[in-house]
């Protein structure tokens, strides 16, 4: 990922690649020009009205204490959400549906965006396709009750623009949920709290099956690592001129394969951030691997890109194809995070130790 404010890895910030490590941040577009300072003004104003007025409250009051600390209170339960794709795919498996977000959701290929999970982005308002675009005029426009995004790590929102926090702040409270430097099981519990907490029946068959998956699949994986155990796993992004190699701790869910028994390779943190180690293309055999997890966001080398750089192509577990896609940006959900396990458990299972 890449950091919201400053890339922080690759793709992104503080989790991809793509923005964060490539010595570039995140590409940003002037949200507003003058006249849209001014229509962005006046929608400030008219959504103050309409809430100060009750347009908006529902009976009863609600909160809820994010990953920041920061406790959020609203005059109701929230319901005009706006999210951050991978929030409002996770929300939805609990049943609660977003109005609007914010990143990559449109199709990969003619398939669906991976980070947008089961959601019909077509019924959604999008604010911006890449990182750190965010449309603040039309987010005004949808009047949200709350704004819900991860943090690489907090307490800056993923994807939201830090030059305009505090207009989007104006205009609704905000929630993060940390994703960094903690074990998957951390973000699964809280999106399940905050779902709970915006009326989602945690007892339902819907959610009851997709958890039961979700341990059947664990236990899958822990065991396919036991079985398997030396087997080095190296997870990574790419782009046209750099590769990127994980920091396993830095990210929750390869945090919690390490807990699972999964023998990681460990890049050396390259920035602050420490969620990557850079290296040239010509470096990419620095570290040797029998399993490859490669970044499957839009933004990053897909493999048929990748294939065209002479030293990836070289590389053993290339070479005998043991890769397996990495859903690096993956919706914290026990339904969204099931076949992921199931996957990597089936990548592993497989895969065969090689000679370097």
């Amino acid at each position: 990922m890449r950091h919201s404010t400053k890339p922080s890895t690759p793709l992104e910030a503080a989790g991809s690649p793509s923005r964060a490590t490539s010595r570039r941040g995140p590409t940003r577009r002037g949200l507003l020009t003058a006249g849209g300072a001014l229509g962005l003004g006046a929608l400030l104003t008219a959504c103050g009205d309409d809430k100060a007025s009750g347009g908006s409250a529902k009976s009863g009051s609600w909160s809820f204490k994010d990953d920041r600390k920061r406790t959020v209170r609203t005059d109701g339960t929230p319901k005009n959400i706006v999210a951050f794709v991978s929030t409002a795919a996770a929300l939805h498996d609990y049943g609660i549906e977003c109005t609007g977000i914010f990143g990559p959701s449109q199709p990969i290929g003619g398939k669906p965006n991976p980070q947008a999970g089961s959601l019909d982005v077509d019924k959604l308002t999008s604010l911006g396709e890449t990182f750190g675009q965010f449309n603040l005029e039309k987010y005004a426009s949808l009047k949200p009750d709350v704004l819900i995004s991860n943090m690489f790590p907090p307490p800056d929102l993923w994807s939201v623009p830090k030059d305009s926090v505090k207009k989007i702040e104006a205009i609704a409270p905000t929630i993060g949920i940390a994703g960094a430097h903690v074990s998957l099981r951390e973000p699964l519990k809280r999106y399940e709290e905050l779902a709970a907490s915006l009326g989602a029946d945690l007892g339902s068959r819907r959610v009851t099956e997709a958890k039961s998956r979700f341990r059947r699949a664990e236990e899958t994986l822990r065991k396919a690592a036991r079985a398997n155990r030396g087997l080095k796993v190296l997870a990574m992004t790419g782009e046209a001129d750099q590769m990127y190699v994980a920091v396993p701790d830095s990210y929750c869910d390869l945090h919690y394969f390490k807990d699972l028994g999964i023998d990681l390779v460990v890049g050396k943190k390259s920035d602050d951030w420490g969620f990557w180690e850079f290296l040239s293309w010509e470096n990419a055999d620095k570290y040797h691997a029998d399993l490859i997890m490669i970044d499957n966001r839009s933004h990053a080398l897909p493999p048929n890109e990748l294939a065209k750089k002479p030293t990836w192509a070289r590389l053993p577990a290339v070479k005998a194809g043991q890769t397996v896609p990495w859903a690096m940006e993956e919706r914290y959900s026990y339904a969204g995070f099931a076949p992921v396990l199931e996957q990597l458990a089936a990548a592993i299972e497989k895969a065969e130790r090689l000679t370097p």
